[in-house]
């Protein structure tokens, strides 16, 4: 009988859809799902949730609630990680502070000035859930969904000893989409994407050979598919290549897009596939998110059909390489560089074809990047090593310089502002960071 730990077992939508997945192999249907929570009540409904699913599906799996993350852990084959520290009261100011100073951030999980600051927060709790993993089950395969998933993951991947890499679903996702807009059967659809986490390009997207960017340009000359992802669609156009992550993350990761009001107005207002323009929109929708979970996730508990087929996620397929019956299992996954693709820089946690089979996670198949396209990308991974270094040395002095050198921060701030907002951005999180020196 194998165990799964799941820490941050609240994530309702994401936790539903992992122990479906896993019931689906046959070297799990009997497996121990360790759900833990810090969070009494959202524990109790998940619970609820996760017995639904067991019955539904007809395995004789067994359920262990827990407040407790040693007692998740212990002797566990297999953990999966969607918590993160600081929630809404102090995400905001990752958003607001830096609009004082001209910075406009919609989402801010990933990086620019909000993301580093959010791994500030992160790294030190994902070190310590590695430290326990060592500890109770060091053998175990961790899975990451928590962002800012390069730098966690380059975190982790350096300072502790834990079989760890980190699952996105924009690779798939995004190839889906594609998909659908060319009238191709995903699963038609060959390609190659590197780079990093959200800011992965498809330097190959074929079908039988056939190069799809020609008719992927001619496609979004339609308005209507052009307006699905103005910032992304824009990208393609003048790079040449399809970057893995959304237009409204994608728009906070370079100079381009949200400098000015002209170009929020232009590319981030208007998009038909989510409005990528609004911060309040995503302040909101998190708000009503804390108001609605209880009634929705007990909606679904009460009325709810528990579909049985296995989804998209790629986690239950990792552990059945690694654990289970271990039929390799291909995947984009994120891992340290060490020369995969060659003109990043050598130490930086890279998004990249891999293979999980009985013996490990591999790195497939990499190449150069386009030389604009590394410039970009290489100043990401540059920028997010520097913050790992500074987080590890609690380096105030070495994330402001991070900061300064970030590409939408840089091009709207002087220097002297990037450092005053970065001094905000420390008072309000002295509580999750502690002292940092100058």
């Amino acid at each position: 009988m194998k165990k799964f730990a799941f820490i941050g077992a609240g994530s309702f939508v994401f936790t539903r859809n992992i122990v479906r997945d896993l019931l689906t192999f046959p070297a799990f249907e009997d497996a121990e799902f360790a759900l833990m929570d810090i969070d009494e009540a959202r524990l109790e409904r998940i619970t609820r949730a996760v017995e639904k699913i067991v019955a539904a599906m007809g395995k004789p799996a067994k359920i262990t609630p827990t407040l407790s993350r040693e007692e998740a852990l212990q002797g566990a084959d297999g953990v999966l990680c969607t918590v993160f520290n600081g929630d809404i009261d102090i995400w905001r100011y990752d958003i607001e502070i830096p609009k004082k100073y001209g910075v406009d951030i919609n989402v801010g999980d990933t990086r620019s000035v909000s993301g580093i600051f959010r791994a500030l927060r992160n790294i030190p709790l994902m070190l310590d859930i590695c430290r326990d993993i060592e500890k109770y089950c060091p053998k175990a395969v961790f899975l990451n969904y928590t962002n800012p998933m390069s730098m966690l993951c380059k975190a982790m991947q350096t300072y502790s000893n834990v079989e760890v890499t980190g699952l996105c679903h924009s690779v798939q996702g995004t190839v889906g989409m594609l998909a659908e807009w060319l009238g191709i059967p995903v699963g038609e659809i060959d390609y190659l994407c590197e780079g990093v986490n959200h800011q992965a390009f498809y330097l190959k997207l074929e079908r039988n050979g056939e190069d799809l960017y020609p008719a992927l340009l001619e496609k979004i000359k339609d308005p209507e598919y052009y307006n699905k992802e103005q910032v992304r669609n824009e990208m393609l156009r003048h790079l040449g290549y399809y970057v893995t992550e959304s237009s409204g993350h994608n728009s906070e990761y370079n100079q381009w897009f949200r400098k000015r009001p002209d170009l929020i107005e232009k590319y981030c207002t208007h998009g038909t596939n989510w409005n990528p323009g609004e911060y309040a929109y995503s302040l909101n929708l998190r708000k009503d998110r804390k108001k609605t979970w209880y009634k929705e996730i007990t909606d679904w508990i009460e009325n709810a059909e528990v579909d049985k087929n296995r989804s998209q996620e790629y986690a239950a397929n990792i552990f059945n390489a690694r654990i289970g019956d271990q039929t390799p299992f291909h995947f984009n996954g994120n891992v340290l560089n060490y020369g995969a693709i060659p003109n990043l820089p050598e130490d930086a946690c890279v998004e990249i074809p891999v293979l999980a089979d009985r013996w490990g996670i591999h790195k497939l198949m990499a190449e150069p990047l386009p030389k604009h396209l590394a410039i970009l990308v290489g100043t990401t991974a540059q920028v997010e090593n520097l913050v790992v270094e500074a987080c590890m040395q609690k380096n105030k002095t070495k994330v402001i310089q991070a900061v300064s050198m970030d590409p939408l921060t840089s091009a709207v701030c002087s220097l002297q502002e990037i450092r005053d907002m970065c001094d905000e951005l420390f008072a309000v999180n002295k509580d999750f960071l502690g002292d940092y020196h100058d």
